[in-house]
């Protein structure tokens, strides 16, 4: 069903979204965006039924985006309180401003904790913004003076505390990439 054209060398297909990847986003590729972000275990094949193309160009499309980094990886969402994660503290790092080295250190050493599910460096009042996991208020409060104090270039930190998720491990919004 392919052919190549004479005047470009490109392989053209009848197949709608089987043409050669541009540099943006089409519809196919926001449709296979929005899918894995629903079920990241689908099959190729599925996939491919979902968004209306056959599975080669699905495949190569979904290959485009990794390679390019709209996909970064994949990974199966945990119910914390069922694995002892009942705390979740949104926690305000305040640090000493001084220099850029002394915050590099501090970014360095935030990342490689594994109770800080995410941090932002914030504007306004503070330096970084954490999400912090813990078992119970106990552990948190041990974490937070044992560790979180300890680390370089700390000056204050203020914490607040989930008492329910309205909302959590939403899919990004992918409206804006839609053409008409």
């Amino acid at each position: 069903m392919s052919s190549r054209s004479a005047n470009s060398g490109k392989t053209t297909s009848s197949e709608p979204g089987t043409e050669r990847h541009g540099s943006g986003l089409d519809r196919y590729d926001v449709a296979i965006l929005a899918e894995l972000q629903r079920d990241a275990r689908l099959s190729n094949a599925e996939l491919a039924n979902r968004i209306g193309l056959s599975t080669a160009p699905t495949w190569r499309r979904v290959k485009w985006l990794e390679e390019q980094g709209y996909i970064t990886g994949y990974r199966a969402e945990l119910d914390r309180r069922k694995i002892g994660l009942g705390v979740l503290a949104f926690v305000r790092v305040d640090a000493e401003r001084n220099n850029a080295e002394a915050t590099r250190a501090l970014e360095a050493a935030i990342r490689s904790l594994p109770e800080v599910i995410a941090c932002h460096y914030i504007s306004g009042a503070g330096t970084f913004e954490l999400q912090v996991m813990c078992t119970d208020l106990d552990a948190y409060s041990r974490w937070s003076m044992d560790t979180l104090f300890k680390l370089p270039n700390v000056k204050d930190i203020h914490t607040s505390f989930s008492l329910g998720e309205v909302k959590a491990g939403a899919a990004l919004p992918l409206g804006h990439l839609k053409r008409p």
